[in-house]
């Protein structure tokens, strides 16, 4: 990950017990466990990002596919 710096911040009380839950069963730091929530949550941000990406791509080519079906007559023998 690189340099570190500090932070601080408020949370619910639930939250930072969980937090040290996850880091005594971890055996790691609560901030390593806040870094790796917040890694987690920005993978799958990039994944939903990457994602709809994907789909306009689809939706992009599915409309280039209907245009040019239209037009193949003009451009191509017909096949017989």
């Amino acid at each position: 990950m690189g340099r570190t710096a500090k932070l601080t911040v408020s949370l619910p009380r639930e939250l930072i017990s969980l937090a040290d839950q996850i880091a005594r069963e971890k055996k790691i730091s609560r901030s390593q466990v806040v870094s790796a929530c917040l890694q987690d949550l920005a993978e799958k941000q990039r994944a939903a990002q990457m994602a709809e990406g994907y789909q306009a791509m689809a939706k992009e080519q599915t409309q280039l596919a209907a245009m040019a079906s239209k037009i193949e007559h003009e451009v191509l023998p017909e096949w017989k």
